[in-house]
């Protein structure tokens, strides 16, 4: 679709970000030149049908928003080497109060990564082996007798901490996954009929490894769609591996590693992300692709459509804007629409058919 950036839409778009006409025009012309799709014509036909009231982040907010993040991706990113987009896509998970799976061969640093982003927030961490012989109580916890006060006294297991690591969790029983189930969807452990609440921020990492390897069982659809997000790591490149090998153990610089931001400035990026503005426009954008999927007959679901919505706003945050364009949305649907594709289409993966949505489906 083209289209003409004149005086009177940079008109538009210098009340909208408090730019002179002039530099208005010049920014137009540059984004035309660089994108595909007429973005800034969305962002100026979207905020002239806002009134004041929908704006619910100020744009001071969504600066200072995107101050804080790149330095929680700058320290992050000093203990994982060459994965910029993977921790971008990390953290924006975390802004949307979502959870994450890591797919990937083992050795690559998953492991790595979730300790990294726990330590730059200052949040507690812990980590549990999943192992055919792990049972649902050696997450939870379990209600053990006190001989002194005649009663059962419930200890609490890993799952209370703020970030927890769920290593390789496809090779745990089915029974031992589900144990899970709850904590990550409603905050919350449930034990002989007493409910425990979980810390806040509660973030979940779960680690699997390929399905072709021995010794593992296949998460059900029930469980991936608990995950906000599907990554890979992969290896690095040629650069970051050579930084790797001649630099210092990554698990040594862990140790020296300082938190970046603290659990308040999480709580108030999270809280942040949430007022980002979403238009009609951008809605519809979204319905369409949610249809467009359910073509195929085993299309996304309704929880699905707020999962790639809450990604699109923390991407936008992470952006330093205060209300989601397209792009947003496509830099989040793979990773949020691949894992609940897999079967969508025959002969397909899940991550194809995302892309396939992405490219079909034309901006409003």
């Amino acid at each position: 679709m083209q289209f003409g950036f004149g005086r009177d839409t940079a008109e538009k778009l210098s009340l909208i970000l408090g730019l002179p006409p002039k530099v208005s025009l010049a920014l137009g012309s540059r984004f035309r030149r660089e994108y595909r799709f007429n973005s800034l014509l969305f962002l100026v036909s979207s905020r002239t049908q806002t009134s004041s009231a929908d704006a619910t982040l100020p744009a001071a907010s969504a600066r200072q928003a995107q101050e804080q993040i790149e330095a929680l991706l700058s320290a992050v990113s000093q203990i994982i080497l060459g994965k910029e987009d993977t921790v971008r896509l990390a953290v924006a998970c975390l802004l949307a109060r979502g959870h994450l799976l890591f797919e990937d061969q083992p050795g690559v640093g998953k492991t790595i990564l979730s300790q990294a982003l726990a330590q730059a927030l200052g949040l507690q961490f812990r980590r549990v082996q999943f192992t055919s012989d792990l049972l649902p109580a050696d997450i939870l916890g379990a209600a053990v007798y006190d001989r002194d006060s005649g009663s059962f006294i419930f200890h609490r297991g890993p799952v209370f901490s703020q970030v927890l690591l769920a290593d390789e969790i496809n090779r745990a029983t089915p029974k031992t996954q589900s144990a899970l189930l709850e904590a990550m969807e409603e905050g919350k452990v449930t034990a002989d009929g007493s409910t425990h609440a979980l810390p806040e921020p509660f973030f979940v990492i779960a680690t699997q490894n390929p399905s072709s390897q021995t010794g593992t069982y296949m998460l059900p659809e029930s469980q991936l769609d608990r995950f906000l997000m599907r990554l890979g790591l992969g290896p690095p490149d040629r650069e970051a591996e050579r930084a790797l090998l001649q630099g210092l153990d990554r698990r040594d610089l862990l140790k020296t590693m300082p938190a970046a931001l603290s659990t308040a400035d999480l709580h108030t990026l999270q809280g942040w992300t949430r007022a980002v503005h979403v238009s009609a426009p951008l809605l519809d954008y979204l319905q369409d692709l949610l249809a467009a999927s359910r073509a195929t007959g085993h299309g996304l679901s309704p929880r699905a459509g707020l999962a790639l919505l809450a990604a699109a706003r923390a991407w936008a945050l992470i952006q330093g804007r205060a209300m989601v364009l397209p792009e947003d949305v496509q830099a989040v649907a793979v990773p949020v629409m691949g894992h609940r594709l897999d079967h969508a289409v025959d002969g397909q993966t899940g991550v194809e058919t995302a892309r396939m949505l992405i490219e079909d489906t034309p901006i409003p």
